[in-house]
């Protein structure tokens, strides 16, 4: 029987490899390696509100439909009060009859004070002009203030967006009849954001500022574009776990084209461990099984390895090494 030395030894001829002279080293050294998990996250806006009628009667027109962006203060609609346009009418005639009244009560004022000046009518019949005139100066100001709230609630017949956004939904068309404090439009106003829900073993994990990945759109395409996934930032983690899941919010730029509801993948970090990772240019494969040239006081031998996660490094794509090379080990660059 062969004994272990003897089998060591043949192995250590067979996988000896010559050493080159310009090949590259690098030494294996453990590093902090970030988890994260992939779920969806979900396009939300940060308000939405309801542009409302400040007054009940039909609606007369209406300029928006779904999807269309609005300024805040735009005219989306107007609504009309038959009455109102009546009482305006009313208002109008009051306020000419007083005027009326009230030029007559002058003009009886002044000739009784011209008269009081010969001495052909008693002081009384001044005052009693006088009088007069101030009663109906006042009754032509209140009558002046009705009419300018009837034309002020016909203003109000103008329904304005309450903020820039985009119109989610509209619940009316022309013609229907509403009261006052009734939705006309659903404006998503104040920019868009990821939502996120995470299993409640990650709540003590995820950190707010750490940064995350937002991949390709599903439902939207964007084949226009070459970047396939961008950078976003954990804006806000919410401090109540609600059916097992904790709920983040992601700050990502360029969410504007996005639908409200749409779906996307984001990749979190949930942890961090110490793992040992090499260049991917390190890894040799041969027959479905891959190794790596590690250096030697002997030389140079081929070590079969079990790879992990593939990632980013600062000096290109890294692998996992999980088994088969230990820290402070010398891997030749192939």
């Amino acid at each position: 029987m062969l004994t272990k030395a003897w089998r060591a030894a043949a192995l250590a001829s067979i996988f000896a490899l010559p050493s080159l002279a310009s090949a590259e080293e690098v030494v294996a050294k453990s590093e902090t390696v970030v988890e994260t998990k992939a779920v969806f996250g979900q396009v939300e806006s940060r308000n939405v509100v309801d542009a409302r009628a400040r007054i009940g009667g039909t609606i007369q027109t209406i300029s928006v439909d779904e999807g269309s962006e609005v300024k805040q203060g735009e005219v989306i609609a107007i609504v009309v009060d038959e009455k109102l346009a009546l009482q305006r009418d009313a208002a109008e005639a009051q306020v000419k009859a007083l005027q009326s009244q009230l030029d007559n009560a002058t003009t009886v004022l002044d000739r009784a004070q011209q008269l009081l000046s010969r001495g052909a009518t008693p002081q009384s019949s001044v005052d009693t002009a006088r009088t007069q005139v101030e009663v109906f100066t006042n009754q032509l100001s209140a009558a002046e203030s009705n009419r300018a709230v009837v034309e002020q609630q016909l203003r109000e017949g103008e329904v304005l967006a309450p903020e820039s956004g985009r119109v989610l939904k509209v619940p009316v068309t022309q013609g229907s009849v509403i009261l006052a404090g009734e939705s006309v439009a659903t404006i998503a106003a104040g920019g868009t954001f990821l939502r996120l829900f995470l299993p409640e073993r990650h709540a003590s994990e995820i950190v707010e500022g750490d940064t995350v990945t937002v991949g390709e759109r599903v439902l939207s395409g964007g084949s226009d574009s070459a970047v396939t996934t961008r950078q976003g930032r954990l804006a806000k983690v919410y401090p109540e776990i609600t059916e097992g899941k904790v709920e983040a919010d992601v700050e990502v730029e360029g969410l504007g084209d996005y639908f409200v509801g749409e779906r996307t993948l984001v990749w979190i970090p949930v942890g961090r461990r110490q793992a040992i990772t090499l260049p991917t240019a390190a890894v040799t494969t041969r027959h479905g099984v891959d190794t790596v040239r590690v250096a030697t006081e002997s030389g140079e031998i081929e070590v079969a390895v079990v790879l992990g996660e593939t990632f980013a490094g600062d000096d290109g794509e890294r692998v996992e090494i999980l088994t088969g090379i230990h820290d402070g080990d010398r891997v030749v660059l192939p």
